[in-house]
């Protein structure tokens, strides 16, 4: 299982609590205005990496993980399978998507993933609703939905 890898940073402290290693993958078909990450949006983006190839760098950073892009769920076969390991290795994992956690649930493929999700930070990128005071996200139409606390049509956000 392979996926498209723009880049991999450890010890960031944007995208979750505390200190996370951020595997940052190629591929959005949202392409929102005011997106912070444009270049991450080409599906062809970045270079082809096995799960065990990126799970040896997060290992080796040893921090919990957060699965950003352009949007995992674009890749999201290969996403199920980096989180289900990461899961059973212990980690927290985060994932940001410009889906909504009910299209996510919707969508067989996509809901794969969500067994092994601690918070899903849903929803695209608004310009108008931008809010630099927003934890983890950057506009107020985005959530951070605690997954295992959630259900299809009944979100619990995640507070920390």
């Amino acid at each position: 299982m392979t996926l498209r890898v723009l880049d991999i940073v450890g010890g960031t402290s944007v995208d979750g609590p505390g200190l996370r290693t951020s595997v940052y993958l190629a591929g959005c078909v949202h392409r929102c205005p005011g997106c912070h990450n444009p270049q991450s949006w080409e599906m062809s983006g970045g270079k082809e990496m096995s799960v065990d190839e990126i799970i040896a760098v997060i290992d080796e950073n040893d921090f919990n993980v957060t699965l950003t892009g352009g949007d995992p769920m674009c890749q999201a076969e290969g996403v199920a399978e980096l989180a289900r390991r990461l899961k059973e290795a212990g980690r927290n994992v985060w994932c940001y998507t410009g889906y909504t956690y009910e299209e996510v649930c919707g969508d067989a493929v996509m809901s794969s993933a969500l067994p092994y999700v601690d918070v899903l930070v849903d929803g695209e990128f608004e310009q108008a609703k931008r809010d630099t005071g927003l934890r983890f996200r950057g506009s107020s139409n985005q959530r951070l939905v605690d997954v295992a606390r959630s259900a299809a049509g009944m979100v619990t956000l995640w507070d920390d």
